[in-house]
């Protein structure tokens, strides 16, 4: 019978201290058996992803990636979230968007989010797309606004819908200290987007009267979504909502407001990503940032940021839009997992039009599966102490910083907007996105990556129209340019019966053409092209009449590089004089007798796709 020390068993007593040196020694194996020399510090880099604001992501990460000290919950700087570990048990406040015109739809769509999970709402009021601010007690009735509150979102009617918001709660007899939410000023966001001149008149009025009436209610939503949805990077998003509270904060302290109490009148709206891991870093970030600016400003103990994080609609898809499902899911995840105190999951069909009861309620349960379920807010901070995480949120922070000081050199956030500078750097940034989008450098499930053309469209009831563009930042979609050329397809498919088709001449047995079929079944799908792979294998002497068979105005050799060498000049002419249009090679560019086109991983798919659409005449 072995007997244990009396301190106990050391599970890795027997095994030598891993050095990072002898893991780098490992990699170098790795990339020479890839056809790469690189040894130590060298090795690791090769392993490394540059991305968005040129933050570097590595293989590994250790206690030598240091970062500043996160502190303690609930206190300065609160890059572990804005409450401390006591109060922050209860986990996230699920908020709904609602966008309704019709009261009465509003109303009962209102109480259904509210008996199955939602504590708070979000609600378009005025305009086009929002309930008229006349109807807004009948979209609220049954609603007690003592225990949900209520965010407005209501643009140049703001003035109008808060007198009536509180007019009600008066009426009801709301307690002044129950009523919370917030009005939802946004003076910057509406700029952003409309390309006016920021107008805080009445946000500044407002202030005054909630910090001495409604102690519960905050009047501005900093609002950095149409950053992020004109295509910035996490870090422009933090700089530019940077920017815009201190400009709130400048507004409301010339009005007579203490800093204290300026601090407690703003909430920040940020986007939640699929990327779970910048989510988490960007809102931990925007914490420290915040805390930075009370800081110098003399009001250190009032810097801890309300955040509302909202499921991005960059990434939402119109094609396999089930797929928004586990895309939302990772951003919630993300966002609860970062301190966010509000969190709003988008509808998977947010991209198609007005989402109904299935879609509402899959959004609310997301946030209840990882609270209920997952017990995703019993741990405060989770990604706290991960050398990752916290050398990310470093690295963003610095980055988001130094936006935000560009943009206090060019005269402020009015004058940055007013002179074009930040619609400047979104677009560049955007630019450099679509890049990585077109070569599905930066897939999309069901889009760029595994289409589906069979596959039924999911139709809605479209969505009110919001205000028109008029020279403000644009809002762009990561599925743009492959919903263009899917529409093309669609367009011909209704005019002629069929979608416009290649034909994939596959070359050999199964397993020398397999993996370039799919790679090039994948591709042309994603730009609405069927496929056809009949017969499964083709030579020079058979290739013509399968050609001519499938209905196809171009071909695609599918093989590998050695079949390619003995076979793909002779099938290329062959096709060529069948009447293939334009006759391609799934691989890497070489010389081969008739083939006109190359695709492989890495090559602009969009503009090959777009270009072959041209050429097989489909409009």
């Amino acid at each position: 019978m072995t007997v244990l020390p009396a301190d106990g068993l050391s599970l890795a007593a027997e095994f030598p201290a891993p050095a990072h040196e002898h893991w780098q020694h490992l990699v170098e194996g790795v990339l020479r058996k890839s056809g790469k020399e690189a040894a130590g510090s060298a090795a690791e880099e090769a392993l490394s992803t540059t991305v968005e604001d040129g933050l570097i992501t590595r293989p590994l990460y250790t206690s030598r990636d240091s970062a500043p000290d996160a502190g303690y919950p609930g206190f300065a700087p609160f890059t572990r979230g804005s409450q401390a570990e006591g109060n922050a048990a209860g986990g996230w406040d699920v908020r709904q968007r609602h966008t309704l015109p019709d009261p009465a739809r509003l109303n009962e769509a209102v109480l259904a989010d509210l008996e199955n999970g939602v504590t708070s709402l979000w609600l378009t009021v005025g305009g086009a797309a929002g309930v008229p601010v006349s109807a807004l007690a009948a979209a609220l009735d049954g609603v007690y606004l003592d225990l949900a509150p209520v965010v407005l979102d209501a643009g140049g009617e703001t003035d109008a819908a808060a007198t009536e918001l509180l007019r009600i709660c008066a009426e009801r007899g709301v307690d002044t200290r129950s009523v919370r939410g917030s009005l939802g000023a946004d003076p910057f966001g509406q700029a952003a987007r409309s390309g006016a001149e920021p107008d805080l008149s009445a946000a500044v009025h407002w202030a005054q009267r909630c910090v001495r009436e409604f102690p519960g209610l905050r009047t501005l939503t900093v609002d950095a979504l149409p950053y992020h949805e004109a295509g910035g990077s996490a870090a422009e998003e933090l700089g530019a909502s940077l920017a815009t509270g201190v400009a709130c904060l400048r507004a409301l302290t010339d009005a007579g407001l203490p800093v204290e109490d300026a601090c407690g009148q703003l909430e920040f709206r940020y986007a939640a990503t699929a990327d779970q891991f910048l989510t988490i870093a960007k809102l931990r970030a925007a914490r420290r940032l915040w805390s930075r600016v009370a800081e110098v400003c003399g009001a250190a103990d009032a810097g801890a940021q309300r955040q509302h994080a909202v499921t991005s609609s960059v990434m939402m898809t119109r094609r396999d839009p089930w797929v928004n499902m586990l895309r939302t899911t990772l951003a919630c995840l993300g966002a609860g997992v970062g301190g966010a105190d509000s969190v709003t999951v988008l509808p998977f069909d947010h991209a198609l039009g007005l989402p109904d009861a299935f879609a509402r309620r899959i959004a609310r349960n997301t946030s209840t599966i990882l609270l209920e379920e997952s017990h995703l807010a019993r741990v405060i901070d989770p990604a706290g102490g991960s050398w990752y995480v916290e050398r990310l949120t470093a690295e963003l922070a610095d980055a988001a910083w130094s936006f935000f000081q560009e943009i206090e050199r060019s005269g402020g956030q009015a004058a940055a907007l007013r002179s074009g500078m930040i619609g400047e750097r979104l677009a560049a940034t955007w630019a450099a996105r679509s890049k990585d989008l077109a070569r599905r450098k930066e897939p999309i499930t069901g889009v760029s990556e595994f289409p589906q053309l069979a596959e039924r469209p999911v139709e809605r009831e479209p969505a009110p129209a919001g205000p028109a563009a008029s020279g403000g930042l644009p809002r762009v979609r990561r599925d743009e340019a492959f919903e263009a050329l899917r529409a093309r397809s669609d367009a011909h498919l209704e005019v002629t019966g069929q979608r416009p088709r290649v034909f994939l001449a596959a070359l050999g047995p199964a397993a020398a053409h397999t993996a370039r079929v799919s790679f090039a079944a994948n591709l042309f799908q994603a730009g609405g092209i069927e496929p056809v792979h009949d017969p499964v294998s083709v030579d020079a002497t058979t290739a013509a009449d399968a050609f001519r068979a499938s209905g196809a105005a171009v071909a695609c050799l599918c093989s590998s590089d050695a079949l390619y060498a003995e076979q793909a000049g002779a099938v290329a002419e062959a096709l060529g004089s069948a009447g293939a249009r334009r006759v391609f090679l799934a691989g890497r560019p070489g010389e081969y007798a008739g083939v006109d086109e190359y695709v492989f991983a890495g090559s602009d798919v969009v503009a090959v796709l777009s270009s072959l659409l041209d050429r097989m005449d489909v409009a």
